[in-house]
């Protein structure tokens, strides 16, 4: 992996990131996903060594919420369509620029967002037009099985 040192921001997708894609639907049409401990102990290391992490989901769920509270995420949006003028928000209200951010994503929506940052990743059970975006870096751990944790860990191991 490389990550550059300019690196201040992670800001990642969910579903597909955070999550495997898997939806469970109960009988009374609620909808729950499966996260791995490893991916919200990333987002819980990195803060603590003064990284921001950010979320653009196109989806709106509780387990975003608990764990934009948890760790006093400031830069949470849910159930966005057009995920670049978000990103490009954050950026401004941030003060960052693309060379401070890392952007992680695994869908046709997050597209526009990989293509203009420097630094991306995906995940290997990513959408095949995701990976083949010039320059994106394939985690080894898939998504929702530590792929977010993978790309922390090195961010903090430079």
């Amino acid at each position: 992996m490389s990550i550059p040192k300019t690196v201040k921001m992670v800001i990642s997708d969910f579903d597909g990131i955070f999550t495997d894609n898997t939806i469970i639907i109960s009988e009374d049409k609620k909808i729950s996903r499966r996260i791995s401990f490893k991916d919200v102990m990333g987002v819980s290391l990195l803060v603590k060594n003064g990284y921001q992490v950010g979320i653009i989901s196109g989806e709106k769920n509780s387990a975003i919420e608990l764990i934009a509270e948890s760790f006093k995420l400031k830069e949470v949006h849910q159930g966005i369509k057009n995920k670049i003028e978000v990103l490009k928000g954050i950026l401004e209200r941030n003060s960052l620029t693309i060379d401070e951010i890392l952007y992680v994503g695994d869908d046709v929506n997050d597209a526009e967002c990989l293509k203009f940052v420097n630094t991306k990743f995906t995940v290997p059970n990513a959408n095949k037009k995701i990976k083949a975006i010039e320059n994106i870096q394939i985690t080894s751990a898939c998504g929702g099985d530590g792929a977010f944790r993978e790309i922390a860990d090195e961010i903090l191991d430079m």
